[in-house]
């Protein structure tokens, strides 16, 4: 069910008000209630996969030759519940973030109260998600634990630019895999209905990142973005490198060890994520965040 929320408008506004006024227009008009939205009553059907084929991390490789079409779908859609959880992880410390970033400012402001509302879809998105993993028949799975303490410290000291930077590579990243996904009529369809949810909304966070991250950055100095760009990359890496929990192969039914060696030489599945951030590292190299440091993180998520 669309919510459809009718905001008034009180006062005029800045040009940094301007793009929070039009982000809260457009969420007014289209936004999403997964508890209804979402078939979460039709039992899982395991003739889908549970991500496009092509996006899992052994496709290409001769292990994938070898499954049979039923272990290749358990495998994706493991993968696919692999990745909700580790959205679930990097959207607690986005709204710890944005919680920082407006505490004590205007709630006046539709900056302010456009923040509010990203996090609210972030709650909702996260319990979709939640929902989602356990209709795939996945287990709780979690980043390492060196990557949660990662995680821990950077929503501790990220600020500014770092944190809206790195929100915006999470999501840039989930997007494009997610846009393929809604669309595959190979994929189980609730997970169909929960990626055409994330991609419209997330839509709208990722115009507010951009541009939270321009407005930061104009007042920036060099040594600071300097820093800032590497922490990015770093975040970046971390975020990267746990979206698929090395158990899913286990979980599949396949062999751990050699699955896990065959997806860490698959150039097919670097190459869909190079391809899936160029927009993204365009974006990062022409606020000046492509530093050479970071461009050593970004190369080894393979992210360019």
């Amino acid at each position: 069910m669309a919510i459809n929320i009718t905001r008034p408008r009180t006062k005029s506004h800045t040009p940094e008000e301007g793009v929070a006024r039009r982000l809260l227009d457009s969420s007014a008009q289209l936004s999403y209630d997964p508890l209804t939205e979402v078939d979460w009553e039709t039992p899982l059907d395991e003739d889908f996969h549970g991500a496009s084929p092509e996006w899992s991390t052994l496709y290409g490789t001769p292990y994938w030759t070898e499954l049979t079409e039923a272990q290749r779908k358990a495998l994706t859609r493991q993968e696919a519940a692999s990745v909700a959880s580790t959205g679930i992880w990097f959207e607690m410390i986005l709204q710890q973030m944005v919680l920082r970033d407006i505490y004590a400012k205007d709630p006046t402001d539709d900056t302010f109260q456009w923040a509010l509302t990203e996090i609210a879809d972030e709650c909702r998105h996260s319990i979709m998600f939640a929902r989602g993993a356990k209709k795939l028949g996945a287990p709780a799975y979690r980043p390492h634990r060196v990557a949660v303490e990662l995680g821990r410290l950077f929503k501790t000291v990220a600020f500014g630019e770092a944190a809206y930077a790195a929100i915006l590579v999470a999501e840039e990243v989930l997007d494009v895999m997610q846009r393929d996904w809604m669309r595959d009529e190979r994929v189980v369809p609730f997970v169909r209905t929960i990626n055409n949810i994330h991609v419209v909304e997330e839509s709208r966070h990722m115009k507010f990142a951009r541009d939270e991250t321009r407005k930061h950055l104009a007042r920036a100095g060099r040594l600071r973005r300097r820093i800032h760009a590497l922490l990015i990359a770093v975040a970046a890496y971390v975020i990267v490198t746990s979206m698929v929990n090395r158990k899913v192969y286990a979980n599949a039914g396949l062999d751990e060890e050699r699955a896990i060696r065959e997806a860490k030489a698959n150039e097919h599945h670097a190459s869909m994520m190079r391809s899936s951030c160029a927009g993204l590292m365009t974006f990062l190299d022409s606020v000046g965040l492509l530093t050479r440091p970071a461009l050593f993180f970004y190369k080894r998520a393979h992210l360019i």
